[in-house]
């Protein structure tokens, strides 16, 4: 008799996207090579994409009719679980749509929220992503329960009459308090091991996810922090001393910044996100070889003025030059050169002069051009140590 196999097939997603006016073409397929690059993370495969031009999103389907039944029929002929829509979807949209496909709908705050639940390693972690999902859960209770919308009769019922969904609010309200209670009593131990680090220097590694941020931690710290290829690799903060010639500071690698974070995410890890708001000097990684870097840069400069950290003395390290590549322009090409054309020698002069940050060009990897930004590190952070500890030559 033959071993029973217990392999379970990975599910077969498709990805929905729409493209509304103000887009390229080029920025929505970047997006949904993000999203496909999520829904692999999350462990399982892309199979197709379906792209709808609108001028602005169906309230009631997102997509239009005809792209549903069109989507419909592929998910039928070719044994697909699930369809991942690239934005937030509304409970009654998801409602509509799991109506005409027949298969579970995700979003993209679902995908992420999955992601980060199967990542979540200690228990500040563990509470922070349960208090967003219930967060998110909160509003769609009601999609959920249509079919118990009567108010149920019998033994034990009479009385107030709750329905089923008014009962299920109050136990996820219950467990939303008691989840924030439990993280304000982790905050507290984590503020209490923040101020008994003493008067170090706070370095803190920023950035998109998935730009190398862990790599140029192991390589500065000579530490082991886990390196992989997927996106949220780390969730929970990672601190480090770090010895550059007589200084000695605290090096810290938080959790990636990504093109619509989850609101609640965002709430339940301002206290992780607390080393970069603690943080006195800030590492902006950007992977100089990803083709939207500029839009990554915005993204996670929009996401430190919502943790008012957007002021801080910053760095930026434009990881990866080993990967990035660039078509020179032909020389009876009178056209106006696009960063596709630039050489990493150029994007140095134009970054250089134009940021008004300081600029780094390495790679972690190949560890190219480390030893100029340990420079600027020591330069920077020796500074911020003298200008607080003025009488204090680092050696403690």
């Amino acid at each position: 008799m033959g071993a029973i196999s217990t392999d379970v097939r990975p599910e077969k997603a498709v990805l929905v996207g729409v493209h509304v006016p103000g887009q390229s073409p080029q920025d929505v397929q970047d997006y949904l090579d993000e999203l496909a690059f999520l829904a692999e993370t999350a462990g399982c495969i892309p199979d197709r994409r379906f792209i709808q031009k609108l001028e602005h999103v169906n309230p009631r389907t997102f997509i239009g009719k005809g792209k549903l039944q069109e989507i419909s029929r592929y998910i039928r002929e070719n044994d697909i679980d699930l369809a991942i829509f690239d934005d937030e979807l509304t409970p009654a949209q998801i409602r509509n749509i799991e109506d005409m496909l027949r298969c579970r709908i995700l979003d993209r705050t679902d995908l992420i929220l999955d992601i980060f639940a199967r990542r979540a390693r200690t228990a500040q972690a563990r509470v922070q992503v349960e208090l967003a999902q219930y967060q998110h859960l909160l509003p769609r209770l009601t999609g959920m329960w249509t079919h118990l919308e009567r108010q149920r009769g019998g033994i034990g019922m009479r009385g107030p009459g709750e329905r089923e969904i008014e009962t299920d609010r109050r136990i996820v309200r219950d467990r939303i308090a008691r989840l924030k209670e439990e993280l304000q009593r982790i905050d507290s131990r984590m503020t209490i091991q923040r101020k008994n680090r003493g008067k170090l220097v706070r370095v803190s590694l920023i950035g998109y996810t998935n730009v190398g941020k862990s790599t140029l931690m192991n390589l500065l710290s000579k530490s082991d922090v886990k390196e992989e290829n997927k996106l949220f690799a780390t969730l929970d903060t990672t601190v480090r001393k770090v010895v550059i010639g007589n200084l000695k500071f605290l090096l810290s690698d938080t959790v990636g910044f990504i093109r619509k974070l989850p609101h609640q995410l965002i709430e339940s890890f301002k206290s992780t996100l607390d080393e970069v708001r603690e943080a006195d000097l800030l590492l902006h990684v950007v992977d100089i070889s990803h083709p939207a870097f500029e839009e990554q840069i915005r993204v996670v400069t929009e996401t430190l003025k919502e943790l008012n950290a957007a002021d801080k003395p910053q760095i930026l390290v434009f990881n990866k030059t080993d990967a990035y590549r660039y078509t020179p322009k032909e020389e009876d090409d009178l056209t106006p050169a696009t960063k596709e054309n630039l050489s990493l020698q150029d994007l140095e002069k134009t970054w250089m002069a134009r940021s008004g940050v300081p600029a780094v060009f390495i790679s972690a990897l190949k560890k190219w051009n480390i030893d100029k930004l340990r420079s600027m590190i020591y330069e920077k952070a020796s500074k911020i140590h003298a200008e607080r500890y003025p009488y204090d030559d680092f050696l403690y």
